[in-house]
């Protein structure tokens, strides 16, 4: 299937609506499709991805983050990180995209990884992949507070 194909059969489905978790996701399957393309047509893709990584689906996002942006960084970091950087300072919705995406390929690169956790930061912070690690102390303050709040309704 040729891009423009698929991109055609996207734009007719989107921005749809989710399916049941025991179903294929048309949107997804849609999205997989243009994510083949990712290498060839990085900036076709691009287009794509930026008008549809700040819809207001959360789950459309979600495919739009962990099927094309992510690759789109993987494979063509240099060429797509700044115009990332900048969809993400118009658009909310757009970091949080931004934050579901995992680090692979070029992204992996130690000056790249820097700059893509500092962007994450920036605009929302870590991303959600990441597990927040919470230390014992902030583990003992949360149980005083619980305890704190909870003495005077047993009085």
């Amino acid at each position: 299937m040729t891009l423009t194909h698929a991109i055609r059969k996207a734009e007719r489905i989107f921005p749809g609506k989710e399916v049941a978790e025991s179903e294929l996701d048309p949107r997804w399957q849609a999205i997989i499709d243009i994510s083949e393309h990712v290498q060839q047509h990085p900036n076709e893709v691009w287009r794509f991805t930026r008008k549809w990584g700040a819809h207001s689906n959360e789950d459309l996002r979600m495919a739009v983050a962990t099927c094309l942006l992510e690759h789109l960084l993987e494979h063509h970091f240099d060429l797509l990180f700044p115009l990332v950087s900048e969809a993400c300072r118009e658009s909310r919705r757009f970091a949080w995209t931004l934050s579901m995406c995992s680090e692979f390929g070029q992204t992996c690169s130690r000056p790249n990884r820097s700059r893509f956790r500092a962007l994450q930061r920036e605009v929302g912070g870590a991303s959600a992949n990441q597990p927040v690690q919470r230390t014992g102390r902030s583990r003992s303050r949360r149980v005083q507070s619980r305890k704190s709040v909870a003495a005077p309704a047993r009085r």
